[in-house]
């Protein structure tokens, strides 16, 4: 029982980092990148608008670093939960 316990909480924890990874992933990639696009057309970054920005390099940008966080959370999870190698 203690350890189903264990693993269930290991598993939640897990899964609320893939959700907010994929709620980060998606705002920026759809979000800025399309859907919120005209609303911050005017801000310049880089010589173009940021909206732009976002679709060409920025949501590119925010996938590496999610990439990371998910690789540092990850391990730490596991040493948290008694799982690492």
């Amino acid at each position: 029982m203690a350890i189903e316990g264990r693993g269930s909480g290991y598993w939640k924890a897990n899964l609320r980092v893939i959700w907010i990874c994929l709620i980060i992933w998606a705002l920026v990639s759809y979000g800025f990148g399309i859907i919120f696009r005209p609303l911050i057309s005017g801000i310049k970054i880089g010589g173009t608008d940021l909206g732009f920005w976002f679709a060409q390099q920025g949501s590119i940008l925010v996938f590496i670093v999610l990439i990371f966080f998910y690789a540092w959370r990850m391990n730490k999870l596991d040493r948290e939960h008694g799982v690492d190698e």
